[in-house]
Order: structure tokens, then sequence, then C-alpha cells
């Protein structure tokens, strides 16, 4: 993975935000059955034990763990010899794994390991490191928070490395558009776990539903789901293949740079990691400035102002910009044309997105269905 690849992953904070999200439908009560026996919690009571959970009293215990993320989005294949396992497209796809250590809000190591190499993202108070052992590199890390309240989808997405980051996501748009149960339920590495099940009323969307394990005695998400319609397996999921809710050591939170690594520095916050973050940054900010949400809940659809153009001129250069490249022009390639009043573009459907480009400059993408988004392409 190389140093500029962190924006694209996303950044595991293994703390997830209060989950404060009010259930439309009221209380639902879990008629809780089957191996492992756990006392019965409703729904209503299981979002506020995991809110407790991770509040800014108690936080999130220390833990550390193997997770491991698994994508199946339908998405064409990439040509022979892209998308190494190192590569942020490779979360696209197939199986990977994860290490993640939590001692506190101020104390967390996640590494990503690879065949031959392996990343690290290091924190320990207000010392940051991000070390890459393929490139022989140490940055260290100026942390800025992102300005405003940042506006994220509802569905899981596959740069989201841990239970706690997915679920966060997925909880944080608890609503009147979706039905919440628990069912029965269930091991998650080697512990007793709730099964919190959100669906969207909504038969537009492409999710069927999302599944939450949480654990039975602190109530931290241990794995999340992710269904399509149609689909027996998830299309999407994220858990703990092993998980100790004990306080890491010490020397796990200590980095100090290896005699010959190469040293830099990076700032991370709203416009992400990386070298071209700078240069990017006034076009981000001007295209977020313009983007617009049509629809509600599971349903909506992200509209920005984008045309091939300025796809092809945001990949990167490099083996990197090689795999994006290769990747876009599969994608297209098995695109569809459309049409409507609103006037001509290019439809793209996987499991659980859609996308559509069209001829006069937007980008239109959510998890719905192809009639959905070209619905929403004629909405001024």
């Amino acid at each position: 993975m190389r140093r500029g690849t962190l924006v694209r992953w996303g950044v595991p904070i293994a703390a997830a935000a209060v989950i404060g999200a009010a259930i439309g439908a009221g209380p639902v009560i879990a008629a809780v059955s089957g191996e492992p026996v756990l006392p019965e919690r409703s729904a209503e009571q299981l979002l506020a034990d995991a809110a407790a959970a991770t509040s800014k009293e108690g936080g999130i215990p220390p833990m550390s763990g193997t997770v491991q993320q698994t994508a199946s989005l339908g998405l064409p294949a990439l040509p022979q010899g892209m998308g190494g396992a190192s590569s942020p497209l490779s979360l696209l796809s197939g199986s990977h794994e994860v290490k993640v250590w939590y001692g506190a809000t101020d104390k967390l190591r996640v590494a990503l390991p690879t065949q031959l190499n392996e990343t690290n993202l290091i924190v320990n108070g207000d010392q940051a490191w991000y070390w890459d052992s393929a490139t022989n590199t140490a940055t260290k890390l100026t942390i800025k928070a992102p300005a405003g309240k940042q506006q994220a989808a509802p569905t899981p997405q596959p740069t989201d490395l841990t239970p706690q980051q997915a679920a966060q996501r997925v909880l944080a748009g608890v609503d009147e558009h979706t039905a919440v149960r628990v069912i029965n339920t269930a091991e998650v590495a080697g512990r007793s776990a709730y099964q919190l099940v959100l669906s969207p009323k909504d038969e537009g969307s492409l999710v069927q539903e999302v599944r939450i394990a949480l654990d039975g005695e602190t109530y931290v998400p241990l794995q999340v789901q992710v269904f399509a319609k149609g689909s027996a397996e998830p299309a999407f999921q994220v858990g703990f293949t092993q998980v100790t809710f004990t306080p890491p050591a010490a020397e796990n939170f200590t980095f100090t740079p290896p005699a010959g690594a190469k040293i830099e520095e990076s700032t991370l916050g709203e416009a992400g990691l990386g070298q071209k973050a700078e240069e990017h940054a006034d076009k981000t900010t001007d295209v977020a400035d313009k983007a617009k949400l049509v629809g509600e809940g599971w349903t909506s659809v992200a509209v920005v102002p984008f045309s091939l153009s300025d796809l092809q001129s945001q990949v990167p250069e490099g083996s990197e910009g090689a795999d994006a490249s290769a990747m876009m022009d599969s994608v297209l390639k098995s695109a569809t044309p459309v049409s409507g009043t609103w006037g001509s573009g290019k439809l793209i459907k996987t499991k659980l997105v859609t996308v559509l480009l069209t001829d006069d400059g937007r980008l239109l993408a959510g998890a719905v269905t192809p009639e959905e988004i070209i619905k929403a392409a004629g909405t001024k």
C-alpha cells in the first residue's frame, strides 16, 4: 500500500460516535431465542446500550482483535495483474484482514498485513505515525478534525475497515424510513451477540437488510453484514474473527522509525492524507458546495457535477493509477446507455449501488434501483 492510499482506505478510528437515533416505529420487542442464550432486549434498548457503550464518558472498552472484511458487489473483474492486495481497489472484492488494537480514544493501532509487507497506523496521544514497510517510509501525522457536520451514505462502504466504523454509519441513519427488529442471537469471534436487523421501508432500495451483531456483554459492534435484495449471502461484511476485551500492551502504541527509513510529514484532516490533498482541496470544496441529495433515507441519491474527463483527471499516477484506470475502463464497458426527458447517460448497477453518469455533466449515485436513480435524474 503506497503512502497516498490512506485517504482512500479511510482512517478506521475504532470509536463509534454516540448513537442517539430514535426508532420511528417505536420499540420493537425482541424474541431472542436459540443459542447462545442472552437476556431479552428490545431494539430500542439495544440502541441505547450501544450509545452508552460508545459515549464520551465511557467509550469503547480497551480491546484488540483481527477483523475480516469480505465484499462481493458484483463489479466487473479487474484485468489480470491489476488491483493487488495492497491496493484500495482490492477492497471492492474478495476477503481482507485488518488487525486492531484499541486502548483509548487517543491510543489506537491498525495494521494491514499483506503477503510480503505491512502498513501501520499508530496513534498515541499527540503522536501519530503511518508506517509503510514496502517503501520503508514513516510518515509523521498531524491530525485535524473535519470542519462542520459531514454528510455520509447510510450504507457501509468498502473503506469501512472495522465493524464499529460500519455500524456507526448505519446506526446514525436510523429514522422513520427504517424498520428495526432483533432476531436470534449469534456467536461472533467466540462471543455471544445480539443481532439487530435494519431494513429499508422503501422498495426502491437495493438493500434487503443490514445485520449488526452487538457483543452480549459490552454491546460493542462485532460484525456488520449487508444483504442485497435477492441474495442469500451478504454482499458486504466486516467482522471480528478474534477479539479480546483486555487492555493491549503499551508497546503496541509505540513507534520508532527504523534506522534508514525515509521520514516524511503530512496532515490528516478534512481533505485526507496524501501528496495531492492540497491541490485537490479547492476543487473538492467547490464540488461539495454544488452537491445535493435527492430523496430521503435509504433511497436518497447523491448528485454532484461531474464528467468523464473529471473522473479521469482524478486518477493518481503510478501503479495505483493504473489499477484505478483499469477498473474505470472495465466498469464503463459494462455500462448501459439510458435516456429520458432529462437527457442521456450511462448506467452502472452493482448488487448494492447504482450510478448514473449523465451526458450533461452530472454523477448520480445511491443504493437504489435504476428506476429510482433515473427518476432522480429528472429532479431539478
